[in-house]
């Protein structure tokens, strides 16, 4: 019993980043453990997700076809017909939204310790959870000698799997207990509302506290615009009513992983940087050059955001 058990993320007929997150930290763990990694994947297009979900590094891609959306019961019961059938040391879940819905309940059905927004997995004879704590400030290590375990990883912490890989699909029959569904997903909402989804922009313009005014603010959709960027903000921004929560960045945000993320005018505070950290290319302009935005950028400008990004507007409006 060497096994990893991943299971994936989807909404709306997409599978989501953390889905290809979970292959790559599965994979390093069954390497760890001297296992397979299996692949879950409940409900919605199975099929078409099974083909997306064939990366490197993936042994198995199980199907339960079941339903369209997320169910948190169809779910429990799904997963715990999976690790009854194929006996994982591990199972790992999303630190989604869904993820987080069912989780604590299968550790709970299968008598699993489970360790919540994992940042960091590795196992030596015993599993090691690196977590952050206090808001962020601090970062530890949980050691759990009990097995088997259940883990679930926070977004945008590990690279999203790549590559084709030659994984066989196995449709996996549950007979789901309908008397036991007592819930259903009838629509979506999206938070903040708005027409703009910064997860899937390519290149973020982010404004914090330092824009100081609200009629400041165009100066940097200027910015966004010159650049083909989408704007989106830190949390005092969205405090403040100067742009939807829809555009937040952060742990009370949007996790956000562009290929490249400017920072105008934020300090890098942890709960915004945990939000961005993954992004391909980090780039920061603010005053103060011990801000903790330059410990994470890649590139920094040590200035004035009034002085920079006119420049920056006329250089790539040209």
């Amino acid at each position: 019993m060497s096994d990893v058990l991943a299971v994936v993320d989807h909404r709306r007929g997409q599978l989501r980043d953390i889905s290809f997150e979970l292959i790559s930290a599965g994979a390093d763990l069954a390497a760890d453990l001297g296992g397979s990694l299996h692949v879950a994947v409940i409900s919605g297009d199975v099929e078409k997700f099974a083909t997306e979900l064939d990366r490197e590094g993936v042994d198995t891609v199980y199907t339960v076809a079941h339903g369209e959306e997320f169910n948190h019961d169809v779910y429990v019961q799904a997963i715990e017909a999976l690790f009854d059938e194929l006996a994982p040391t591990a199972i790992l879940m999303p630190n989604s939204v869904n993820g987080l819905d069912y989780a604590p309940a299968v550790a709970n059905r299968l008598s699993l310790p489970l360790v919540t927004d994992a940042i960091g997995i590795s196992y030596n004879e015993t599993l090691s959870v690196a977590r952050e704590m206090y808001g962020s400030k601090v970062e530890t290590t949980v050691d759990v000698a009990t097995e088997p375990f259940a883990v679930t990883i926070r977004g945008a912490e590990w690279p999203q799997a790549k590559g084709n890989g030659s994984a066989p699909v196995e449709p996996f029959e549950v007979s789901i207990d309908e008397s036991a569904v007592r819930s259903t997903v009838t629509g979506f909402e999206e938070v903040g509302g708005g027409d703009v989804d910064i997860t899937d922009a390519d290149i973020l313009v982010s404004v914090g506290r330092g824009i100081e005014d609200e009629e400041n603010i165009e100066l940097i959709e200027e910015l966004a615009a010159a650049l083909g960027a989408t704007l989106s903000s830190s949390r005092p921004i969205v405090d403040n009513g100067w742009l939807p929560k829809n555009r937040q960045v952060g742990q009370s945000g949007k996790v956000v992983t562009p290929d490249i993320y400017l920072a105008v005018g934020i300090s890098g505070a942890v709960q915004h940087v945990a939000g961005m950290k993954g992004s391909d290319t980090i780039i920061a302009i603010n005053t103060d050059p011990n801000a903790p935005i330059f410990d994470i950028a890649d590139y920094g400008i040590v200035g004035d955001l009034f002085d920079v990004v006119p420049v920056l507007i006329d250089e790539f409006s040209s």
